[in-house]
C-alpha cells in the first residue's frame, strides 16, 4: 500500500507541483501534503488510516460535513437518470427558484461551473450594460484566476494594478484599480478621478482570501451608497459566504442590496458549480436576450443540481445555522484561551462557522495587516496541530470552516490540541 510520500512523489511527476491547485502543496506552512483516502462527517482518513478532524471541508463546501446521507442519495437518483443532458432539465429551474427566493437582490440568476466563472461573467456582464471598462477591487480580495482579476496593488491608493501571474499582459489589468479594504478615504479618491469610468466594484463582503476580514462598520453600505451614485454596479462575491453564514448570505445578514451577487461551492453540495445573478434588468442583458456573451456546455449539470439542492433544502429552517454559531463561539472562546495560557499574540476573527487566526497582536483590518502577521509562527501552530489529528487550512491567508458534522467531542479534542500547540511553538 503507498503512502503519502510516494503518492505525492508521483504526483510531482506528473502534475505541476504535484497538485491541481496551488495551495495544496503545503507551500505555505512546509512539508508535504497528506493524500487522502476518504471523508465523513467532520473526518478525513489518509491513505495510512490516520484519522484527521477536518477544518478545511474541502474550501467551503462540506457545511454538512463529508458525504451527508441527504447529498449522496440525491447524487445517486440523480446519476441513474444520466450525468450530463446539454439541454434545459427540471433542476436548473428547482435551483433557480431557490436562490432567487432566498437571495433577496436576485430576480434572474445564471448557473456555471466555477466562482471563477460567476465572477468573470458578472464583470462581463456589469462592463456590458454601463458601457464602461474600469472596474475595482479591494486588495486581498481574491475572485477567481480571470486576467483582469490577477492584480497586484500599485504603489498607491488610485494607480492601476500590475499583473499578479506571468503569462497575463499588461494591458489585460490596465482598467483595474486596486484599493485596500475597509479605506473609505480611498474609494472616494478613485471615484473622484475617475469620475464616470467605473462599470463595477467587486469585492468578497467579507474577505476570506486573506485570512478573514471583518468588513468595519459603515464600510458596506457606504459602497452601495456610492455606487449607486455614480451609476456603477455592485458586485457581491459570494462563492464562499453564499449560504455559509445564513440562506441569503452576507447580503442578508447587513441588509445590502448588491445590483450582482456571485455563488459556488455550497450551492454545489461539493460538486463543481458557479452562478451569478441579479436584477432582472442587468442579466437580460445576457444572451440569447442580449449582447453580452457568456456560455458553458456543463452549466446547470444535473448533478450539481441534485447535490446542491440537497444541501439547500437540509440548511433552510432545520436550526443549522443556529447551531454552527454555537459551536463557532465554543471553537473561539477554546483557541483564545490556549493562546491565552500560552502567552502567545494570536487575534482570532470568526462569523459564523468561518473562521482564522493571525498571529500578532495588531489588529487586521486589511491585506497589509494581515501580510504583517507571524506567517511562520502560524505554519508552526499548524504542523502542530496535523500532528495532534487536526487538519487546518494550509496557509496563514486561508479561512478555516465548522460543518453540523463536528460535535461536542470534535470541539473539545481541537482545543486541547490547540494548547498543546500553542506550547510547543518556541520549543
Amino acid at each position: 500500500m503507498r503512502d503519502s510520500r510516494q503518492w505525492f512523489a508521483e504526483a510531482e511527476r506528473l502534475m505541476p507541483g504535484g497538485v491541481n491547485s496551488p495551495v495544496r502543496a503545503f507551500g505555505a506552512v512546509g512539508g508535504e501534503p497528506f493524500f487522502v483516502r476518504s471523508a465523513r462527517g467532520a473526518h478525513l482518513e489518509d491513505v495510512e488510516g490516520n484519522h484527521l478532524i477536518d477544518y478545511v471541508g474541502t474550501w467551503g463546501p462540506a457545511i454538512l460535513g463529508h458525504a451527508p446521507e441527504v447529498v449522496v442519495r440525491a447524487i445517486e437518483r440523480t446519476a441513474a437518470g444520466g450525468t450530463s443532458f446539454g439541454i434545459p432539465h427540471p433542476g436548473e429551474v428547482e435551483m433557480a427558484r431557490f436562490l432567487c427566493g432566498k437571495v433577496p437582490s436576485m430576480e434572474k440568476v445564471r448557473m456555471c461551473n466555477s466562482g471563477t466563472e460567476a465572477t468573470m461573467s458578472a464583470i462581463r456582464l456589469a462592463r456590458g450594460f454601463t458601457g464602461r471598462d474600469k472596474i475595482v477591487k479591494f486588495a486581498g480580495c481574491y475572485h477567481g484566476h480571470a486576467d483582469c482579476l490577477l492584480v497586484k496593488s500599485g504603489s498607491g491608493a488610485l494607480t492601476f494594478g500590475s499583473p499578479d501571474s506571468e503569462g497575463v499582459p499588461v494591458s489585460f489589468t490596465s482598467d483595474t484599480i486596486v484599493l485596500p479594504f475597509n479605506d473609505a478615504d480611498a474609494i472616494r479618491a478613485a471615484y473622484a478621478v475617475n469620475k464616470g469610468r467605473i462599470a463595477a466594484v467587486i469585492l468578497e463582503p467579507i474577505p476570506a482570501n486573506c485570512g478573514l476580514i471583518l468588513p468595519r462598520e459603515g464600510f458596506l453600505e457606504l459602497l452601495r451608497e456610492i455606487t449607486a451614485r455614480e451609476g456603477t454596479l455592485l458586485i457581491f462575491d459570494e462563492v464562499m459566504t453564499g449560504f455559509r453564514l445564513e440562506l441569503g448570505g452576507v447580503q442578508g445578514r447587513y441588509g445590502i442590496r448588491p445590483d450582482l451577487s456571485c455563488f459556488g461551492k455550497i450551492i454545489g453540495g461539493g460538486l463543481p458549480v458557479g452562478a451569478f445573478g441579479g436584477r432582472a434588468e442587468i442579466m437580460d442583458r445576457l444572451a440569447p436576450l442580449g449582447g453580452v456573451y457568456q456560455a458553458g456546455t456543463l452549466s446547470g449539470n444535473p448533478l450539481a443540481m441534485a447535490a446542491g439542492l440537497a444541501v439547500l433544502r437540509e440548511l433552510d429552517g432545520n436550526g443549522h445555522y443556529r447551531r454552527l454559531e454555537e459551536r463557532g463561539a465554543q471553537l473561539e472562546a477554546g483557541l483564545a484561551e490556549a493562546a491565552r495560557k500560552a502567552n502567545q499574540a494570536v487575534r482570532i476573527h470568526r462569523t459564523g462557522s468561518m473562521f482564522c487566526l493571525f498571529f500578532t497582536s495588531r489588529k487586521v483590518s486589511d491585506l497589509e495587516d494581515a501580510r504583517a502577521a507571524d506567517g511562520r509562527r502560524f505554519a508552526r501552530f499548524f504542523r502542530n496541530m496535523l500532528r495532534e489529528g487536526v487538519y487546518l487550512a494550509p496557509s496563514p491567508f486561508e479561512t478555516h470552516f465548522l460543518s453540523t458534522a463536528h460535535g461536542e467531542e470534535d470541539i473539545e479534542r481541537t482545543v486541547r490540541a490547540a494548547h498543546r500547540a500553542m506550547r510547543n511553538l518556541d520549543g
